[in-house]
């Protein structure tokens, strides 16, 4: 099978409009959860999530259109035939919202189709198909670009990942009791609930092949994937994290390594009470007493759904580049299984793997591995 290179990654979350503010500021221990200002939140349990500034569109024209120029700014070059697949939950919902109030909107934008079409005039792709499978959207849409590379189906992969914070959204995690009254704590004794965040990520993906071609820089390969349903109920997770055990088990083995050769986990971290503990149970499982170091960016820059993975595999590659993996914001007290794993500290990152996993609704949980590597 081919190696699977990632040769650009680019990252937009409340904390800036580029990968580098963003790594910049989650060393820093920064959060972009901050009050809404977008719609009104009386209505709900809280008013804070993670949003993007200046994100306002033309009259009628959903926000993700301007949310994908920010991000894209910049990118590199895509080479003809190369296949596009984006990751998102939600869309357009902001055009919904608009259309259920009698204000403009594009009813077109309803549909994900009319997305990748918009997306295919700006790219010289291939084909296009758009992943939906809740939180684990992006890391599945990534494990699918592999998958194609490694099989030798093609050559190039855009993976473009997308979510919004809309009311909509937001007040169904409210009516859950979702939602942390104040900003989220992931793997912290005291965690009460998510924040909400919106952004978006991009990754390039080619053969090694392709990218000798056209002399493209390396950051990082994505050497393992895997996927599985723990099929226990449509909005918790298992308790055992058999699911997710699954998953990772599967990347390990694509990538041909073991437990012991992961240097560092970027979880899921949503810092709900259920979340967060299946996720330790499942890297008990996997990891033993290992004292490994592991984080959390949602305290940072929210729940971003279906854009999380995208976003964590963009700073997992920094983390690997850097041998520094960040701070997880939020955490001040760690819950029984998360001490000496996750720290409110930038922890140093030895090895040359690093796991990341997301979970979803539905019982989904998704897992890469990213690995150093060269051409």
């Amino acid at each position: 099978m081919n190696r699977v290179y990632v040769t650009a990654a680019a990252a937009l979350s409340g904390l800036g409009p580029d990968l580098e503010t963003l790594w910049q500021r989650l060393l820093a221990g920064e959060s972009a959860v901050r009050p809404i200002e977008r719609f009104a939140t009386d209505r709900y349990i809280t008013n804070n999530a993670s949003w993007i500034a200046g994100l306002e569109p033309e009259s009628g024209r959903s926000r993700i259109y301007p949310l994908l120029e920010l991000l894209l700014d910049g990118f590199p070059p895509v080479p003809a035939g190369t296949v596009l697949i984006t990751a998102t939950t939600k869309g357009c919902i902001d055009s919904m919202e608009q259309l259920q109030k009698g204000l403009a909107g594009d009813p077109h934008d309803l549909q994900v189709e009319h997305l990748l079409q918009w997306l295919g005039r700006k790219y010289p792709v291939s084909s296009a198909i758009n992943i939906n499978a809740a939180c684990a959207s992006s890391t599945i849409a990534v494990a699918r670009a592999a998958a194609l590379i490694a099989n030798g189906r093609c050559e190039s992969v855009l993976v473009l990942c997308m979510d919004l914070l809309s009311e909509f959204v937001f007040s169904g995690f409210s009516a859950l009791q979702g939602l942390a009254i104040n900003t989220c704590r992931p793997f912290d004794l005291n965690r009460n609930g998510l924040s909400l965040g919106e952004g978006g990520g991009a990754l390039l993906m080619m053969s090694g092949a392709l990218a000798r071609r056209e002399k493209r820089p390396l950051l990082g390969v994505i050497a393992g994937w895997g996927a599985a349903n723990d099929a226990t109920h449509i909005t918790a997770p298992a308790r055992d994290g058999c699911g997710l055990v699954q998953a990772v088990t599967q990347a390990l083995k694509k990538a041909g390594i073991g437990p012991d050769d992961i240097g560092a986990v970027s979880a899921h971290g949503t810092g709900t009470v259920y979340n967060d503990q299946m996720e330790l149970t499942a890297f008990k499982a996997l990891f033993g007493d290992r004292q490994l170091p592991m984080h959390s960016v949602k305290g940072a820059i929210g729940h971003t759904l279906g854009a999380a993975g995208g976003i964590e595999v963009a700073v997992g590659l920094r983390s690997l580049q850097s041998g520094v993996l960040p701070p997880t914001v939020g955490l001040t007290d760690p819950a029984p299984g998360a001490e000496g794993l996750f720290s409110n500290r930038e922890q140093q990152l030895t090895g040359d793997c690093l796991l990341t996993t997301n979970s979803g609704f539905g019982g989904v949980n998704a897992a890469l591995i990213l690995q150093r590597g060269e051409l």
